[in-house]
Protein backbone atom coordinates (compact mmCIF):
# COMPACT_ATOMS: atom_id res chain seq x y z
CA UNK A 1 0.00 0.00 0.00
CA UNK A 2 0.89 3.52 -0.66
CA UNK A 3 -0.27 6.86 0.30
CA UNK A 4 0.17 9.38 -2.60
CA UNK A 5 -0.22 12.94 -1.64
CA UNK A 6 0.00 16.31 -3.31
CA UNK A 7 1.18 19.37 -1.10
CA UNK A 8 0.77 23.15 -2.38
CA UNK A 9 2.29 26.18 -0.43
CA UNK A 10 2.31 30.10 -1.48
CA UNK A 11 5.56 31.26 0.09
CA UNK A 12 5.34 35.54 -1.23
CA UNK A 13 2.95 34.75 -3.47
CA UNK A 14 4.25 32.41 -5.24
CA UNK A 15 2.81 28.79 -5.48
CA UNK A 16 5.32 25.58 -4.36
CA UNK A 17 3.31 22.30 -5.33
CA UNK A 18 5.13 18.61 -5.02
CA UNK A 19 3.37 15.45 -5.30
CA UNK A 20 5.21 12.77 -2.90
CA UNK A 21 4.56 8.92 -2.30
CA UNK A 22 4.97 7.53 1.05
CA UNK A 23 5.17 3.67 1.85
CA UNK A 24 2.43 2.37 3.97
CA UNK A 25 3.86 -0.10 6.43
CA UNK A 26 2.25 -2.41 8.68
CA UNK A 27 4.09 -1.41 11.48
CA UNK A 28 1.59 -0.11 13.56
CA UNK A 29 3.26 1.52 16.79
CA UNK A 30 3.26 5.20 16.68
CA UNK A 31 0.51 7.06 19.09
CA UNK A 32 1.85 10.69 18.43
CA UNK A 33 0.94 12.98 15.69
CA UNK A 34 -1.40 10.41 14.33
CA UNK A 35 -4.23 11.38 11.78
CA UNK A 36 -6.90 8.01 11.56
CA UNK A 37 -8.92 7.02 8.66
CA UNK A 38 -11.73 4.52 9.48
CA UNK A 39 -13.67 3.25 5.88
CA UNK A 40 -15.84 0.99 7.65
CA UNK A 41 -17.67 4.47 9.52
CA UNK A 42 -19.54 6.01 6.46
CA UNK A 43 -21.63 9.14 6.80
CA UNK A 44 -22.83 11.41 3.73
CA UNK A 45 -22.90 11.21 0.19
CA UNK A 46 -21.02 14.17 -1.22
CA UNK A 47 -22.95 15.37 -4.24
CA UNK A 48 -20.71 17.42 -6.29
CA UNK A 49 -19.30 21.25 -6.49
CA UNK A 50 -20.30 24.15 -7.96
CA UNK A 51 -20.02 27.74 -8.92
CA UNK A 52 -22.85 30.83 -9.81
CA UNK A 53 -23.15 32.57 -13.29
CA UNK A 54 -24.47 35.80 -12.28
CA UNK A 55 -24.89 38.75 -14.62
CA UNK A 56 -21.77 39.63 -13.44
CA UNK A 57 -19.94 36.73 -13.87
CA UNK A 58 -20.75 36.59 -17.33
CA UNK A 59 -20.49 39.67 -18.44
CA UNK A 60 -16.67 39.33 -17.31
CA UNK A 61 -16.85 36.32 -19.17
CA UNK A 62 -17.85 38.20 -22.41
CA UNK A 63 -14.64 40.25 -22.10
CA UNK A 64 -12.57 37.27 -22.34
CA UNK A 65 -10.93 36.16 -25.83
CA UNK A 66 -11.57 33.13 -26.59
CA UNK A 67 -8.19 31.48 -25.30
CA UNK A 68 -9.07 32.95 -22.14
CA UNK A 69 -12.61 31.91 -22.09
CA UNK A 70 -11.57 28.13 -22.92
CA UNK A 71 -8.94 28.09 -20.01
CA UNK A 72 -12.05 29.14 -17.66
CA UNK A 73 -14.17 26.82 -18.74
CA UNK A 74 -11.92 24.24 -18.40
CA UNK A 75 -10.22 24.90 -15.51
CA UNK A 76 -13.47 24.82 -14.00
CA UNK A 77 -15.68 21.94 -15.75
CA UNK A 78 -13.07 19.40 -16.62
CA UNK A 79 -12.96 16.24 -14.62
CA UNK A 80 -9.41 16.75 -14.35
CA UNK A 81 -9.49 19.93 -13.09
CA UNK A 82 -12.46 21.13 -10.70
CA UNK A 83 -14.67 19.00 -12.54
CA UNK A 84 -17.47 21.42 -11.42
CA UNK A 85 -21.18 19.79 -12.50
CA UNK A 86 -23.29 22.50 -10.78
CA UNK A 87 -24.61 25.84 -11.57
CA UNK A 88 -26.61 28.20 -9.82
CA UNK A 89 -28.15 30.88 -11.27
CA UNK A 90 -30.41 33.91 -9.88
CA UNK A 91 -33.90 34.93 -10.98
CA UNK A 92 -33.99 38.18 -12.04
CA UNK A 93 -31.47 40.25 -10.67
CA UNK A 94 -29.24 40.17 -7.64
CA UNK A 95 -26.12 42.88 -6.27
CA UNK A 96 -23.50 40.92 -8.91
CA UNK A 97 -25.79 42.22 -11.64
CA UNK A 98 -24.66 45.29 -14.09
CA UNK A 99 -28.34 47.06 -12.64
CA UNK A 100 -31.82 46.19 -11.96
CA UNK A 101 -33.57 43.63 -14.26
CA UNK A 102 -36.89 41.26 -13.84
CA UNK A 103 -38.79 39.15 -16.82
CA UNK A 104 -41.77 41.07 -15.71
CA UNK A 105 -42.93 43.97 -13.64
CA UNK A 106 -46.19 43.49 -14.43
CA UNK A 107 -49.37 41.63 -13.58
CA UNK A 108 -49.89 38.06 -14.84
CA UNK A 109 -46.36 37.96 -16.45
CA UNK A 110 -47.42 40.26 -19.29
CA UNK A 111 -44.16 41.08 -21.13
CA UNK A 112 -42.90 38.02 -19.81
CA UNK A 113 -39.11 37.82 -21.27
CA UNK A 114 -35.66 36.26 -20.31
CA UNK A 115 -34.36 38.67 -23.28
CA UNK A 116 -31.97 40.14 -19.95
CA UNK A 117 -30.41 36.51 -18.93
CA UNK A 118 -29.82 36.57 -23.13
CA UNK A 119 -26.88 39.09 -22.92
CA UNK A 120 -24.31 37.47 -21.40
CA UNK A 121 -25.93 34.32 -18.83
CA UNK A 122 -27.31 32.13 -21.82
CA UNK A 123 -24.58 32.67 -23.35
CA UNK A 124 -21.88 31.86 -20.89
CA UNK A 125 -24.15 28.75 -20.37
CA UNK A 126 -24.13 27.56 -23.88
CA UNK A 127 -19.87 27.14 -23.46
CA UNK A 128 -20.13 25.42 -19.84
CA UNK A 129 -22.67 23.03 -21.71
CA UNK A 130 -20.24 22.60 -24.05
CA UNK A 131 -17.57 21.32 -21.67
CA UNK A 132 -19.97 19.96 -19.10
CA UNK A 133 -22.70 18.00 -21.11
CA UNK A 134 -25.21 16.23 -19.45
CA UNK A 135 -23.65 16.18 -15.80
CA UNK A 136 -24.81 19.82 -15.35
CA UNK A 137 -27.30 20.43 -12.93
CA UNK A 138 -28.38 23.97 -12.30
CA UNK A 139 -29.94 25.31 -9.16
CA UNK A 140 -32.34 28.73 -9.72
CA UNK A 141 -32.87 31.31 -6.37
CA UNK A 142 -34.53 34.32 -6.40
CA UNK A 143 -33.35 37.23 -4.51
CA UNK A 144 -36.44 39.16 -5.20
CA UNK A 145 -39.69 39.24 -6.50
CA UNK A 146 -40.89 41.57 -9.00
CA UNK A 147 -40.85 45.27 -7.14
CA UNK A 148 -44.55 45.74 -7.72
CA UNK A 149 -45.52 42.13 -5.77
CA UNK A 150 -43.49 43.65 -2.79
CA UNK A 151 -44.91 46.00 -0.05
CA UNK A 152 -41.98 48.72 -0.52
CA UNK A 153 -42.64 48.32 -4.27
CA UNK A 154 -38.65 48.30 -4.57
CA UNK A 155 -36.41 44.70 -5.05
CA UNK A 156 -34.01 46.72 -2.92
CA UNK A 157 -34.21 46.86 1.08
CA UNK A 158 -35.97 43.84 1.95
CA UNK A 159 -39.63 44.26 1.85
CA UNK A 160 -42.35 41.38 1.75
CA UNK A 161 -44.05 39.65 -0.69
CA UNK A 162 -47.76 41.25 -0.60
CA UNK A 163 -49.84 38.32 0.34
CA UNK A 164 -52.09 38.56 -3.21
CA UNK A 165 -49.37 37.83 -5.21
CA UNK A 166 -48.35 34.12 -3.25
CA UNK A 167 -50.05 32.44 -6.50
CA UNK A 168 -48.59 35.05 -9.09
CA UNK A 169 -44.87 34.83 -7.52
CA UNK A 170 -45.27 30.80 -7.59
CA UNK A 171 -46.37 30.83 -11.16
CA UNK A 172 -43.34 33.34 -11.90
CA UNK A 173 -40.81 31.03 -11.06
CA UNK A 174 -42.64 28.13 -13.31
CA UNK A 175 -42.42 30.27 -15.77
CA UNK A 176 -38.75 31.10 -15.41
CA UNK A 177 -37.71 27.16 -15.21
CA UNK A 178 -39.94 26.27 -18.26
CA UNK A 179 -38.29 29.11 -20.16
CA UNK A 180 -34.84 27.46 -19.66
CA UNK A 181 -35.76 23.93 -19.99
CA UNK A 182 -36.93 25.32 -23.57
CA UNK A 183 -33.22 26.78 -23.87
CA UNK A 184 -31.63 23.07 -22.68
CA UNK A 185 -30.94 24.66 -19.35
CA UNK A 186 -31.48 21.65 -17.02
CA UNK A 187 -32.48 22.95 -13.72
CA UNK A 188 -32.41 20.20 -11.05
CA UNK A 189 -32.68 22.56 -7.91
CA UNK A 190 -34.63 25.70 -6.70
CA UNK A 191 -34.31 27.69 -3.27
CA UNK A 192 -37.32 29.14 -2.10
CA UNK A 193 -35.75 32.32 -1.58
CA UNK A 194 -32.05 33.81 -0.69
CA UNK A 195 -31.42 35.25 2.45
CA UNK A 196 -34.93 35.94 3.51
CA UNK A 197 -33.66 37.13 6.88
CA UNK A 198 -31.56 39.82 5.39
CA UNK A 199 -32.90 43.58 4.23
CA UNK A 200 -30.09 44.64 1.75
CA UNK A 201 -29.04 47.34 0.19
CA UNK A 202 -29.71 45.08 -3.05
CA UNK A 203 -32.12 42.77 -4.44
CA UNK A 204 -33.53 41.11 -1.07
CA UNK A 205 -37.28 39.75 0.10
CA UNK A 206 -37.69 38.65 4.14
CA UNK A 207 -40.41 35.77 4.58
CA UNK A 208 -40.60 35.02 8.19
CA UNK A 209 -40.51 30.74 8.96
CA UNK A 210 -44.41 31.01 8.85
CA UNK A 211 -44.38 33.15 5.59
CA UNK A 212 -41.60 30.60 3.84
CA UNK A 213 -43.74 27.46 5.28
CA UNK A 214 -47.11 28.88 3.41
CA UNK A 215 -45.56 30.01 0.42
CA UNK A 216 -43.78 26.41 -0.63
CA UNK A 217 -46.57 24.52 0.54
CA UNK A 218 -49.91 26.07 -0.46
CA UNK A 219 -48.50 27.90 -3.81
CA UNK A 220 -45.04 26.90 -5.13
CA UNK A 221 -45.59 23.22 -4.81
CA UNK A 222 -48.96 23.32 -6.07
CA UNK A 223 -47.62 25.59 -9.11
CA UNK A 224 -44.59 23.00 -9.65
CA UNK A 225 -46.79 20.09 -9.84
CA UNK A 226 -49.53 22.00 -11.80
CA UNK A 227 -46.73 22.71 -14.43
CA UNK A 228 -45.24 19.29 -14.21
CA UNK A 229 -41.77 20.67 -12.69
CA UNK A 230 -39.64 18.24 -10.81
CA UNK A 231 -36.83 19.93 -9.03
CA UNK A 232 -35.51 19.47 -5.18
CA UNK A 233 -36.45 22.31 -3.03
CA UNK A 234 -34.20 23.93 -0.11
CA UNK A 235 -35.29 26.05 2.49
CA UNK A 236 -33.56 28.62 4.31
CA UNK A 237 -30.39 29.52 1.66
CA UNK A 238 -29.00 32.04 4.42
CA UNK A 239 -26.75 31.66 7.47
CA UNK A 240 -25.57 28.72 9.04
CA UNK A 241 -26.28 30.18 12.41
CA UNK A 242 -29.94 30.22 12.11
CA UNK A 243 -30.65 27.06 9.70
CA UNK A 244 -31.70 24.57 12.59
CA UNK A 245 -33.94 27.32 13.80
CA UNK A 246 -35.17 27.81 10.15
CA UNK A 247 -35.40 24.00 9.33
CA UNK A 248 -37.57 22.96 12.63
CA UNK A 249 -40.09 25.92 12.09
CA UNK A 250 -40.65 24.64 8.46
CA UNK A 251 -40.30 20.82 8.30
CA UNK A 252 -43.29 19.45 9.69
CA UNK A 253 -45.79 16.48 8.69
CA UNK A 254 -47.36 18.45 6.00
CA UNK A 255 -44.39 19.91 4.43
CA UNK A 256 -41.79 16.91 5.01
CA UNK A 257 -42.27 15.47 1.71
CA UNK A 258 -41.95 18.85 -0.48
CA UNK A 259 -38.40 19.88 0.93
CA UNK A 260 -35.19 17.69 -0.04
CA UNK A 261 -33.34 20.03 1.89
CA UNK A 262 -31.41 22.92 3.72
CA UNK A 263 -28.98 25.96 2.32
CA UNK A 264 -26.71 27.61 3.72
CA UNK A 265 -24.18 30.28 3.53
CA UNK A 266 -20.91 30.74 5.50
CA UNK A 267 -21.27 34.28 6.10
CA UNK A 268 -21.50 34.75 10.07
CA UNK A 269 -18.77 32.38 10.97
CA UNK A 270 -18.10 28.46 11.46
CA UNK A 271 -21.65 27.10 12.99
CA UNK A 272 -20.31 23.56 11.98
CA UNK A 273 -22.41 22.08 15.21
CA UNK A 274 -25.20 23.26 13.78
CA UNK A 275 -24.46 21.49 10.51
CA UNK A 276 -24.42 18.21 12.90
CA UNK A 277 -27.11 19.14 14.75
CA UNK A 278 -29.72 19.76 11.83
CA UNK A 279 -28.21 16.25 10.30
CA UNK A 280 -29.06 14.33 13.76
CA UNK A 281 -32.36 15.88 13.39
CA UNK A 282 -33.28 15.68 9.95
CA UNK A 283 -31.50 12.92 8.41
CA UNK A 284 -32.82 12.48 5.12
CA UNK A 285 -32.44 16.03 4.33
CA UNK A 286 -29.41 17.08 2.16
CA UNK A 287 -27.15 20.13 3.91
CA UNK A 288 -25.82 21.96 1.04
CA UNK A 289 -23.26 25.42 0.67
CA UNK A 290 -25.03 27.34 -1.88
CA UNK A 291 -22.90 30.37 -1.29
CA UNK A 292 -19.03 31.35 -0.24
CA UNK A 293 -17.19 34.00 -1.36
CA UNK A 294 -14.81 36.56 0.47
CA UNK A 295 -16.52 40.18 1.02
CA UNK A 296 -13.90 42.95 0.83
CA UNK A 297 -15.95 44.86 3.14
CA UNK A 298 -15.27 41.88 5.65
CA UNK A 299 -11.33 40.76 4.78
CA UNK A 300 -8.67 41.98 2.56
CA UNK A 301 -8.28 41.82 -1.18
CA UNK A 302 -4.38 41.15 -0.58
CA UNK A 303 -4.57 38.92 2.37
CA UNK A 304 -5.09 36.23 -0.20
CA UNK A 305 -3.08 32.94 1.66
CA UNK A 306 -5.28 33.82 4.93
CA UNK A 307 -8.62 34.41 3.02
CA UNK A 308 -8.35 30.52 1.19
CA UNK A 309 -7.41 29.45 4.21
CA UNK A 310 -9.85 31.00 5.99
CA UNK A 311 -12.48 28.77 3.06
CA UNK A 312 -10.76 25.71 3.30
CA UNK A 313 -11.17 25.84 6.95
CA UNK A 314 -15.17 26.16 6.69
CA UNK A 315 -14.86 23.59 4.22
CA UNK A 316 -13.37 20.74 6.09
CA UNK A 317 -15.80 21.68 8.83
CA UNK A 318 -19.11 21.51 7.07
CA UNK A 319 -18.04 18.22 4.85
CA UNK A 320 -17.27 16.72 8.60
CA UNK A 321 -20.53 18.06 9.44
CA UNK A 322 -22.34 16.37 6.79
CA UNK A 323 -21.99 18.77 4.03
CA UNK A 324 -23.83 16.97 0.53
CA UNK A 325 -23.02 20.24 -2.03
CA UNK A 326 -20.81 23.33 -2.82
CA UNK A 327 -21.51 25.85 -4.51
CA UNK A 328 -19.29 28.84 -4.68
CA UNK A 329 -20.01 32.21 -5.71
CA UNK A 330 -19.04 33.97 -9.08
CA UNK A 331 -16.48 32.02 -11.31
CA UNK A 332 -15.06 35.19 -12.60
CA UNK A 333 -15.21 38.86 -11.33
CA UNK A 334 -13.16 42.06 -12.66
CA UNK A 335 -9.85 43.21 -10.62
CA UNK A 336 -12.28 45.67 -8.02
CA UNK A 337 -14.31 41.84 -7.30
CA UNK A 338 -17.53 43.83 -9.49
CA UNK A 339 -19.33 44.68 -11.02
CA UNK A 340 -21.94 45.08 -8.20
CA UNK A 341 -24.80 48.09 -9.08
CA UNK A 342 -24.19 48.53 -5.11
CA UNK A 343 -20.38 48.05 -4.36
CA UNK A 344 -20.39 45.17 -2.54
CA UNK A 345 -17.61 43.65 -4.03
CA UNK A 346 -16.21 40.20 -3.29
CA UNK A 347 -12.90 37.94 -5.03
CA UNK A 348 -13.67 34.96 -7.04
CA UNK A 349 -11.24 32.37 -7.85
CA UNK A 350 -11.00 33.90 -11.29
CA UNK A 351 -10.41 37.72 -11.36
CA UNK A 352 -9.93 39.49 -14.99
CA UNK A 353 -8.18 43.11 -14.84
CA UNK A 354 -9.87 44.70 -17.73
CA UNK A 355 -6.83 46.99 -18.09
CA UNK A 356 -4.64 45.18 -19.39
CA UNK A 357 -6.62 42.21 -20.09
CA UNK A 358 -4.86 39.19 -18.48
CA UNK A 359 -7.07 36.49 -16.20
CA UNK A 360 -5.58 36.50 -12.34
CA UNK A 361 -5.98 32.79 -10.50
CA UNK A 362 -6.51 33.51 -6.86
CA UNK A 363 -5.37 31.15 -4.24
CA UNK A 364 -8.64 29.82 -3.67
CA UNK A 365 -8.71 28.26 -6.66
CA UNK A 366 -5.67 26.47 -5.87
CA UNK A 367 -7.05 25.33 -2.79
CA UNK A 368 -10.55 24.26 -3.96
CA UNK A 369 -8.48 22.34 -6.38
CA UNK A 370 -7.30 19.82 -3.71
CA UNK A 371 -11.16 19.45 -2.42
CA UNK A 372 -12.77 19.21 -6.34
CA UNK A 373 -9.74 16.79 -7.24
CA UNK A 374 -10.35 14.23 -3.89
CA UNK A 375 -13.88 14.23 -3.45
CA UNK A 376 -15.98 13.29 -6.54
CA UNK A 377 -19.72 13.65 -6.71
CA UNK A 378 -20.95 10.25 -5.57
CA UNK A 379 -17.78 10.06 -2.64
CA UNK A 380 -19.55 9.46 0.60
CA UNK A 381 -16.96 10.86 3.97
CA UNK A 382 -15.36 8.44 6.04
CA UNK A 383 -14.42 8.66 10.01
CA UNK A 384 -11.20 10.42 10.70
CA UNK A 385 -9.62 11.76 13.52
CA UNK A 386 -6.68 14.31 14.65
CA UNK A 387 -4.29 14.18 16.95
CA UNK A 388 -4.47 18.20 17.03
CA UNK A 389 -6.97 21.00 15.86
CA UNK A 390 -3.67 22.45 14.44
CA UNK A 391 -4.42 19.74 11.75
CA UNK A 392 -7.30 19.83 9.93
CA UNK A 393 -8.63 17.11 7.58
CA UNK A 394 -11.73 15.05 5.96
CA UNK A 395 -11.85 12.01 4.00
CA UNK A 396 -13.69 10.18 1.66
CA UNK A 397 -14.35 6.88 -0.15
CA UNK A 398 -14.68 7.79 -4.15
CA UNK A 399 -15.85 4.29 -5.17
CA UNK A 400 -13.14 2.11 -3.52
CA UNK A 401 -10.25 4.45 -3.10
CA UNK A 402 -9.79 6.25 0.26
CA UNK A 403 -8.79 10.14 -0.22
CA UNK A 404 -7.99 12.83 2.48
CA UNK A 405 -7.91 16.63 2.02
CA UNK A 406 -5.49 18.23 5.00
CA UNK A 407 -4.84 21.83 6.10
CA UNK A 408 -2.00 23.15 8.06
CA UNK A 409 -3.01 26.74 8.99
CA UNK A 410 -0.09 27.35 11.19
CA UNK A 411 3.52 28.85 11.05
CA UNK A 412 4.95 25.86 11.97
CA UNK A 413 5.68 22.22 10.27
CA UNK A 414 3.30 19.56 11.32
CA UNK A 415 4.56 15.50 11.65
CA UNK A 416 1.76 13.59 10.34
CA UNK A 417 1.59 9.72 10.67
CA UNK A 418 -1.39 8.66 8.53
CA UNK A 419 -3.01 5.39 10.00
CA UNK A 420 -5.21 3.46 7.95
CA UNK A 421 -6.28 -0.71 8.30
CA UNK A 422 -3.33 -0.94 11.16
CA UNK A 423 -0.78 0.84 8.68
CA UNK A 424 1.38 4.10 8.74
CA UNK A 425 2.95 6.41 6.35
CA UNK A 426 4.90 8.96 8.16
CA UNK A 427 5.18 12.75 6.26
CA UNK A 428 5.10 16.42 7.30
CA UNK A 429 2.95 19.00 6.16
CA UNK A 430 4.79 22.40 5.43
CA UNK A 431 3.33 25.45 7.13
CA UNK A 432 0.34 27.77 5.54
CA UNK A 433 -0.44 24.48 2.94
CA UNK A 434 -2.86 22.52 2.39
CA UNK A 435 -2.37 18.65 0.73
CA UNK A 436 -4.94 15.97 -0.44
CA UNK A 437 -3.91 12.36 -1.21
CA UNK A 438 -5.12 8.95 -1.62
CA UNK A 439 -4.47 5.57 -0.47
CA UNK A 440 -3.04 3.03 -3.13
CA UNK A 441 -3.97 -0.06 -2.40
Amino acid sequence: MKFKYTSTVFTQGIKKQETIVKELTNIDEEENQVLNLYPQFRYQTFNGFGGAVTDSAAYIYSLLDRSQKDQVLHDYFDEDKLNYQMVRIPIDSCDFSLGHYEASGKENQQGFTLERMGKYIFPMMEDIKSVCGEKLQVMLTPWSPPAFMKTNKERNNGGKLIKAYYGQWAEYICRYILELKEREIPVTALSVQNEPKAVQTWDSCVFTPEEEKEFLRDYLVPALKKNEIQVRLYIWDHNKERALDRAMAVIDEETDAMIHGIAVHWYSGDHFEALRMLRERFPDKEIILSEACIEYSKYQQGDCLENAKKYAHDLIGDLKNGLGAFYDWNLILDEKGGPNHVGNYCDAPYLFHTDDRQIEERTTFSYLWHFCRSICPGAVRIGSSSYSEKLEAVAFDNNGTYTVVMLNRTKEKLQVNLRIDGHTAAFCLAPDSIASGRVIL
